[in-house]
């Protein structure tokens, strides 16, 4: 190889040693704008976010893109206004007999049982029974005339006088009770609302009274509306919308202290335009011994009269069994101001007192209603005078 040639090789590999290099060199360097994958990108090569420019004036905003567009999430509609029953654990219904076991056992029956179980003669027991009858809250007009029977219209017809004696005391008490017409009031439910105005004095157990005569007719296919009228008392408007809760009907109510008869007179008015059967109108738990109270009464009755047609149709006076002969005053003093035309008798199973039931029925003439003997929703009972006598006499 001569000279020449070996020079002309070693440009050659010179040359390509140049071209490897510069390659290598090039290809160590990083582009603009590419990331590496081994190694994190330090803060000061970060992207900056492109900032929007506003549009132009004149020219209409460019809307974003279908995946960067917000969903719009539906308006939920109002809910509806409508009373539901709150489901609350209470007690069971109890048997007649159970709420009248007091009376039975510790009242004038049991009495006149221990009495009779002695035995004697007839004028001896004749004499101990007026005693027993005359401390049992039934009243001397009722024990006169239980008295006046047993002494003329008793006769012995075997040797147990005692027990004789027992049954024929118990005819005449139911004697006494099925003369007058006792139970559910007699409504006319048609084109407007029947009214039950519900007075009494506070304690009694008149709201809760109220509640669970919502509760019976609303089981019978009524619609009932309550009026919370007793705005005078602390927590009485509160009271009564808890027990429309309890079961399923709606309440009327106004602010604390707001005039009872503007209360009742917009549930009146409402009744009728939405067309319920029942309306049951509390009152204030007043004194009857106040005047001023009394005459608010008075008012209530009227102004309901001048929305429903000569409403109320029942003035229910609710009296506190466990009162005794005091009831029986109560009742008196509100039959001279409203012109009640029943009584529901509240706490029966509480109280050896259940002879009321007979001066109420015999002195004041007045029908009952309904009896409380318990405090499930279901022990409020219509008054039946041949199923309380026999539950009264059954020892």
């Amino acid at each position: 190889m001569d000279a020449s040639t070996i020079v002309f090789l070693v440009l050659v590999a010179g040359f390509v040693t140049l071209i490897v290099l510069a390659a290598r060199r090039t290809a160590g360097r990083r582009p603009e704008g590419t990331t590496q994958e081994t190694s994190p990108e330090p803060e000061s090569t970060k992207k900056k976010k492109k900032r929007k420019r506003p549009p132009a004036p004149g020219t209409t905003p460019e809307p974003p893109a279908p995946a960067q567009r917000k969903k719009a999430e539906p308006t939920p509609e109002p809910e509806e206004e409508t009373a539901t029953a709150l489901k609350v654990e209470l007690a069971p219904q109890r048997a007649l007999g159970e709420g009248l076991e007091r009376t039975r056992k510790e009242g004038f029956v049991g009495r006149l049982v221990s009495l009779f179980k002695g035995g004697g003669s007839l004028e001896d027991l004749l004499e101990q029974v007026e005693e027993v009858l005359l401390t049992a809250d039934i009243g001397v007009q009722t024990t006169s005339t239980l008295m006046d029977a047993l002494k003329n219209d008793f006769q012995v017809s075997g040797s147990n006088v005692s027990a004789e004696a027992l049954v024929f005391l118990k005819d005449r008490v139911q004697d006494i009770l099925g003369g007058l017409p006792h139970g559910v009031p007699e409504l006319a439910f048609g084109d407007d609302p029947a009214v039950i105005m519900v007075a009494g004095v506070n304690g009694t157990g008149k709201t809760t009274t109220i509640g669970k005569m919502a509760r019976f007719f609303s089981q019978k296919g009524k619609r009932v509306l309550l009026a919370a009228g007793d705005t005078f008392r602390a927590a009485g408007v509160d009271q009564l919308q808890v027990w429309g809760k309890r079961v399923g009907v709606p309440v009327v109510s106004g602010k604390d202290g707001a005039d009872p008869a503007s209360v009742l007179f917009d549930a009146a008015r409402r009744a009728r335009e939405e067309g319920f059967d029942l309306l049951i109108a509390d009152t204030a738990g007043r004194l009857h011994t106040d005047v001023n109270l009394v005459e608010e009464l008075k008012k209530v009755h009227r102004v309901m009269g001048k929305v429903i047609p000569d409403a109320p149709h029942e003035v229910m006076l609710v009296l506190d069994a466990t009162m005794g002969q005091n009831a029986i005053r109560q009742a008196d003093i509100f039959t001279q101001a409203i012109q009640v035309t029943g009584i529901t008798l509240a706490k029966l199973d509480g109280t050896a007192k259940g002879g009321v039931v007979l001066s109420i029925t015999r002195d004041m003439g007045l029908p009952i209603r309904f009896v409380g003997v318990g405090e499930g929703l279901d022990d409020l009972r219509p008054f039946d005078a041949k199923e309380f006598t026999g539950a009264l006499f059954d020892v």
